[in-house]
């Protein structure tokens, strides 16, 4: 079996070929710290519940992806990363405990100094290790709900790179790219950093009241698009149209926190945009050293295909030693691509430039990697497999991911 949050992985890694948890009644925030910010909680409790609760309080997550609609036992089983990876890691370090069921049925409490071992390959373990049932996290201090925000416009993939590395004390940092652009604007951007904003920065219509933000109603896409709206001239129009808004637009704003951390949660069923089909994403993390030269063959390939990603996404990753954690220093990059026959042959490709310049994959991502790949990728895949064989989880644990992945 396999534990499942709220569905919001991109592949099959809470998708059980024998059976799959549903965990979302499992949604009780049970205790809270205020000396600390120490939350305990179940599970199924949804981030975007934890800040509904806890920000008018004035407290937020150190981290968290880029959808508010995750469960807390998903994102610790992804050890999921945010916009400011580069100075305070991911989710699973902010995570002092977790309570885990195990092969047996007994339950388990895990942490950095009681059944470490448990713990740290049930961060970032996908769901392999056991069904995690409960945990405790911490929330970082705020003054409001506003984040202040610069955008710095870099017209090709150095200029880029130069721009995270000059801003690396900001606290989050994020980049879309211009995937279709080539030659000298190879990689140009939009890079936005954020810090959280005191109380005496936000707007004075909400002075008063500084967790308040302007309301506003999610759209929804109705039905599935035809699946030839997104296609090279559409994107690149799209494209063309977003990088000259950025060029236009102050280069420094407050926005409030939904619009910085989650501009897709305000479109409901945003997947349609890509038709029935859907959509397959592909993001890997690359090591300092081939990050430039990785990068630019990653996006080159993708412009010579003419098969422009609608949201390519930009990151800077810190240190970070784990288990079996996707992070690692140096950047990531994010591409989402219509599901067809010719976007599978195109991700192949960049799997074999990416593991050509020491990548890793994000399996949280992934509806179609070769276990060849990850496990040449990867040399954690293998330690994980043996571990997982030895311990006799391999017999009660099981995704159609690991499946396809011989974890």
């Amino acid at each position: 079996m396999i534990a499942r949050g709220n569905g919001r992985a991109y592949g099959d890694s809470a998708m059980g070929a024998a059976a799959t948890i549903d965990m979302r009644r499992l949604n009780r925030m049970l205790a809270f710290d205020p000396a600390t910010g120490q939350l305990v909680a179940e599970a199924g409790v949804i981030l975007g519940d934890v800040i509904t609760a806890f920000l008018p309080r004035g407290w937020f997550p150190y981290v968290t992806p880029g959808t508010k609609f995750v469960s807390l036992g998903g994102a610790i089983a992804a050890d999921v990363h945010g916009k400011n990876h580069h100075v305070d890691g991911s989710f699973g370090a902010f995570v002092d405990w977790i309570d885990v069921v195990g092969a047996d049925g007994e339950v388990t409490r895990a942490s950095r100094s009681s059944n470490s071992e448990l713990f740290g390959w049930t961060i970032g373990g996908m769901g392999l290790t056991g069904v995690i049932l409960r945990a405790a996290i911490r929330l970082r201090p705020v003054e409001s709900a506003w984040i202040r925000q610069e955008t710095i416009p870099a017209p090709h993939l150095a200029a880029a790179m130069e721009a995270f590395e000059a801003a690396d004390a900001a606290t989050y940092s994020v980049a879309w790219i211009d995937c279709l652009a080539s030659g000298g604007s190879l990689g140009r951007s939009l890079i936005m950093f954020g810090e959280h904003a005191e109380t005496g920065e936000v707007p004075s219509a909400f002075r008063k009241h500084p967790f308040a933000t302007p309301k506003r109603r999610a759209k929804t896409v109705p039905v599935n698009l035809p699946g030839a709206a997104l296609n090279t001239w559409t994107v690149k129009a799209f494209n063309a149209l977003y990088w000259r808004k950025g060029l236009s637009s102050p280069r420094k704003s407050l926005v409030d926190w939904d619009r910085y951390f989650y501009p897709l949660d305000a479109i409901l069923g945003w997947n349609r945009i890509y038709g029935r089909r859907g959509f397959l994403q592909f993001q890997c993390a690359l090591p300092p050293k081939s990050s430039e030269a990785g990068l630019r063959a990653l996006l080159g390939a993708t412009a010579a295909a003419g098969q422009g990603s609608f949201l390519a996404v930009l990151k800077r990753f810190g240190i970070q030693e784990s288990r079996f954690s996707f992070p690692m220093e140096g950047y990531t990059l994010a591409l989402d691509f219509p599901a067809t026959a010719k976007t599978l042959a195109l991700l192949d490709r960049l799997d074999a430039i990416a593991v050509d310049h020491g990548a890793r994959f994000y399996l949280a991502k992934d509806a179609r990697l070769a276990a060849t790949t990850l496990h040449r990728s990867d040399p954690r895949a293998d330690i994980l497999r043996d571990m997982r064989r030895e311990a006799g989880l391999d017999q009660a644990f099981a995704s159609a991911q690991s499946e396809r992945l011989l974890l």
